[in-house]
């Protein structure tokens, strides 16, 4: 298969597993799924996208000054991704993982150095290009 149809095909799979997880959740809980909710489920297969066409285009452009910073952005889209991942768990179930692994100040230095990271890595990666693209 190639890969921007196997690309499509895992996107609407993705997109139809939110909805459907959404619409099941919103049937079967007892204090319902708020729409703020299902919004965010809606949003992680964008994130998904993102997150694979960075990676995409880091590839293509075979290291470099572009290269590198698309990199950058990449790893940052992937701790962005947990995080949003760990957002619409603890919204949804009331489960914050971090804080049932690492206890609840460790858990909360934990979610504020993934930020830390995410917006680091956001920032060299934009950064880098920009030193690129000056000509």
């Amino acid at each position: 298969m190639k890969p921007k149809k196997l690309l499509l095909t895992l996107s609407l799979l993705l997109f139809c597993f939110t909805v459907g997880f959404a619409q099941e959740h919103t049937e079967h809980a007892s204090d319902g799924v708020t729409s703020e909710q299902i919004f965010g489920l809606l949003e992680l297969p964008f994130l998904l996208i993102a997150l694979v066409f960075s990676f995409l285009t880091a590839t293509r452009l075979k290291g470099g000054k572009f290269g590198a910073g698309m990199k950058l952005l990449a790893w940052g889209f992937v701790v962005m991704a947990v995080g949003h991942i760990h957002m619409q768990i603890a919204h949804i179930f009331h489960y914050d993982i971090f804080q049932n692994l690492f206890g609840e100040v460790a858990g909360k230095y934990l979610w504020f150095i993934a930020l830390i990271i995410t917006w680091g890595l956001s920032a060299l990666g934009f950064y880098k290009i920009y030193k690129a693209s000056k000509v």
